[in-house]
């Protein structure tokens, strides 16, 4: 019994000898980076995502130009495109990374300058003044406490002075005031002797009475009360009343004056 075989059929290539797939992976790649990276760098603080994907997508550019020139790859629009975002990314980057660290320095500068506060000497009030002045005279030297007339000299120039107390009547809608207590006015002055314009808003002024230094709360009418308010030019001065409530019986009262957040606080002890 004879067999019959039947003929094997060649298998067909499954494409022509010679030919690849195009291989468009690099360029399609550098082209989501680029993308990516041109997006991050226009988002503050985002700048170092930025400056890496920009260079790996200018070097998967690169590389994927090469393909096409070599006739692997059919995407070289694609690659090109990639490679130039990519370029641009790292551009936002230098450009984001310079406003950062420019921003951050003035932020560091700006927080020292608060930090370090200007600090006071004391300036005594002038020996022909009234009889404040010579008890002022005592005070050379000391930078915390001020009597009458005298003056806290701050290094940039501005120069703070609180008077001597005066008695006061509150009117009957006064708010601050407690009966059977008594009430004083103290003026305070602030002379600009520096040569930036001072901003007199932030100031703050507040006082205790007697030997148990009680909070003497600051009253409020008519009359008294604003406080200081705008600023002042160099070389001028402004000057407010401020009132305060002390028990009857209390004998000198301590006025604290703060010219702001750059200054410390000086103390005067006045007499009542």
């Amino acid at each position: 019994m004879s067999q019959h075989t039947q003929p094997q059929q060649p298998y067909a290539p499954a494409q022509p000898p010679g030919s690849r797939p195009a291989r468009n992976g690099l360029g399609i790649s550098a082209l989501v980076l680029g993308i990516i990276g041109t997006v991050s760098g226009l988002i503050p603080f985002f700048f170092w995502l930025a400056g890496i994907l920009g260079l790996i997508a200018l070097i998967l550019g690169l590389a994927g130009r090469g393909r096409a020139k070599r006739g692997e790859a059919t995407n070289k629009g694609v690659t090109t495109f990639g490679a130039v975002l990519g370029l641009v990314a790292l551009i936002l980057s230098v450009v984001g990374a310079v406003l950062t660290f420019k921003a951050v320095d003035e932020a560091v500068t700006d927080i020292n300058k608060a930090v370090a506060d200007s600090s006071a000497s004391a300036k005594p009030a002038a020996e022909s003044g009234a009889a404040a002045g010579g008890a002022a005279g005592g005070t050379e030297g000391k930078d915390d406490v001020l009597r009458e007339g005298d003056s806290a000299a701050y290094d940039d120039g501005l120069e703070v002075t609180v008077n001597a107390p005066a008695s006061y009547t509150a009117d009957e809608f006064a708010i601050g005031h407690t009966k059977g207590n008594k009430a004083y006015t103290v003026s305070v002055v602030i002379e600009n002797k520096g040569k930036e314009k001072y901003d007199a808003t932030l100031v703050t002024v507040d006082a205790r009475a007697g030997e148990d230094g009680v909070n003497a709360e600051q009253i409020f009418d008519g009359k008294v009360g604003e406080g200081f308010s705008g600023t002042v030019l160099p070389g001028k001065k402004i000057t407010a009343t401020y009132a305060f409530d002390a028990p009857a019986d209390a004998k000198d009262l301590t006025v604290e004056v703060g010219p702001g957040l750059d200054w410390d606080a000086s103390q005067w002890e006045l007499k009542l």
